[in-house]
This record gives structure tokens, sequence and C-alpha cells, in this order.
């Protein structure tokens, strides 16, 4: 859904692009709803979504996280799939996309726990190699 209107082929959704989103499902906004929208779910403060942050409008739709007349909780109910519509097979190749955005997500969480979890035990063993430094100095100065 976000490379269908990432008209700047830049791999995010800004202002103009979400404008025309919402207005060709059927919901256009206002110039500041369409601001509070991005700075609703916009992590890095840059003023444009990413596609992690536009997954984060579903999550938080899933979550009942969303202000009842947000522009984002309109999004995600527009952006639902019907299957009487789409088919079956549409409907899983949506739900596929969407588990694969998701795992890709918590991988990428996953990935950042990694990393921290390395530099905190490589601290430690700093750590420990000082203790021991210290020890066998303190047994030559005596």
């Amino acid at each position: 859904c976000i490379r269908r209107y990432d008209s700047g082929r830049d791999g995010y959704i800004d202002l103009m692009e979400l404008k025309l989103m919402m207005e060709k499902l059927g919901a256009p906004q206002t110039h500041l709803g369409l601001k509070n929208m991005i700075k609703e779910v916009d992590e890095d403060f840059d003023g444009k979504l990413s596609f992690r942050e536009f997954l984060l409008i579903f999550h938080k739709a899933a979550a009942g996280e969303l202000e009842e007349d947000s522009g984002l909780l309109t999004l995600a109910k527009l952006s639902e799939i019907d299957v009487s519509i789409e088919g079956v097979k549409g409907a899983k190749n949506f739900f596929e996309a969407k588990v694969q955005a998701l795992s890709s997500a918590s991988k990428f969480e996953a990935e950042i726990k990694a990393e921290q979890d390395e530099r905190k035990r490589e601290e430690e063993e700093r750590k420990h190699r000082r203790a021991a430094f210290r020890e066998l100095k303190s047994a030559f100065t005596q």
C-alpha cells in the first residue's frame, strides 16, 4: 500500500503523498489534520512516514491507541481488506505481506536487542580485565 502512494519513490510518505492517499481512500483531511496524522507516528521526527511508521498506524489501531476522530484510525479502517471484493487470494496476499512486514520489524527489534546485549557483555568483559589488571599491578607494586 505504501509503495502505491510513494510517488517520490524515496521509501517515505510525505505530507502531499499522504494527502493524495487519503483523498483516494475517500477520506480527505485538512492540512493540519495531515500534519497531526504524521506527528502521531513519526518516531524519528522527520515529518514523513517510513514503512515502519506506516505499519505503526495499524499496530496502534489494533491496540486501540488511536483517537476516534484520528485520521490515522480512518486510514487503518479504510486500508483493511474486504474479502468479498478482493477474494480469498487477494486477502491471503494482503495478510502475508502484513505478516512479513511485522516479522521483519520484530527481526529488526531482535537485532537491536542482540547488539545491546553484545555491548553490555563487552563492557562487563572490560571491567573484569581492568579489575584483573589492577590486581596484578598491585602484586608488583608491593
